[in-house]
């Protein structure tokens, strides 16, 4: 793809989208980007394309990385507001791994308070000053859905019930507090990122070369997945088109049952996928945490995104596999 152009919106590229080389821009009404959470797997992406894009990014942190780094603390604040007065846009990704230990009742606080209290702690930040970004993206996720069977959610569907959901209903509440300030606010409801540099896809890797790989559970359940470059392109269209507000649902338009993702993930690799894990099994070994993450349905579409006139470059699993794995 040493040749190919790469487009987000209004932003070209030249080169693969792994080593982004600057085209053209031709928005200027973002130049500044203030991202939380920048150096994890989807901020270091974001942080990249944005940058190779030619607009700045500062990093929101808890510690002091650079001179222009905003310092924060999730259940503090930001300790000097004021320095956000000097971006346009904000991307809020930071939180607790949501699939980084078992839930225990200690863990669940934890994940709560980083995403909830938070964001009620940016946005109560950004009310303390006068001079405002106008866009706010924050992270959510497609656990707001809950486990719905073969259901098609939309944005518009209703919320899913679970600890999860009730997280992301809470997680999003306190973002959407922000359009009282006059900011435009854009919840992503973030699918199964595929990525090999992390997320769900480099857990699965190995179990799968090894030949270990199967359906978990009854293969019957939906999994929305989008892929890592797909994403962050979708963050970039968000904080670009002024139309785009409220809850987006980041998935691929292809949402596949755990057999048929088992399936495909295997050719890939060619490798036999013959090794299954019963529901009973990961639910004694994960507990709640499979139920949400693993065992749950959700048959999400980007109806908003796809509207919006967001074109995918891996709409497919296969594409989106051959893209991440190469």
């Amino acid at each position: 793809m040493s040749g190919d152009i790469l487009t987000v919106g209004e932003w070209s590229f030249a080169g693969s989208s792994n080593h982004l080389q600057e085209r053209a821009v031709s928005n200027p009404k973002i130049q500044r980007v203030a991202i939380s959470g920048a150096t994890g797997l989807v901020g270091t992406e974001l942080t990249g394309l944005l940058r190779n894009a030619g607009h700045s990014v500062l990093g929101i942190s808890r510690s002091k990385r650079t001179p222009d780094t905003i310092v924060w603390d999730p259940a503090k604040g930001v300790t000097n507001p004021q320095q956000l007065e000097s971006v346009d846009a904000i991307v809020h990704l930071a939180g607790e791994n949501i699939a980084g230990a078992r839930w225990t009742p200690a863990v669940k606080e934890r994940i709560r308070i980083s995403r909830v209290e938070g964001t009620k702690n940016l946005v109560s930040a950004l009310a303390s000053i006068s001079k405002r970004p106008t866009t706010l993206v924050c992270a959510s996720a497609i656990g707001y859905y809950g486990n719905r069977g073969d259901e098609v959610l939309r944005e518009s569907s209703p919320a899913g019930t679970g600890y999860l959901a009730e997280v992301c209903q809470d997680w999003e509440r306190a973002a959407m507090a922000a359009e009282d300030l006059g900011i435009r606010v854009v919840c992503i409801r973030i699918g199964v990122v595929l990525s090999p540099k992390g997320g769900a896809l480099a857990k699965m890797l190995m179990p799968f070369k090894l030949g270990l790989g199967g359906i978990i559970g009854s293969g019957k359940q939906y999994w929305s997945w989008i892929g890592l470059n797909d994403l962050v392109r979708a963050i970039a269209f968000s904080i670009e088109h002024d139309s785009i507000r409220g809850p987006i649902n980041a998935v691929a338009p292809e949402p596949l049952t755990n057999l048929d993702f088992t399936k495909t993930v295997g050719r890939a690799l060619h490798r036999p996928t013959v090794f299954p894990l019963p529901g009973f099994m990961a639910s004694l070994v994960l507990g709640e945490m499979a139920n949400d993450l693993l065992l749950a349905s959700t048959r999400v579409i980007p109806e908003k995104l796809q509207q919006s006139g967001f074109k995918f470059e891996q709409p497919d699993l296969k594409s989106c596999l051959e893209h991440e794995l190469r």
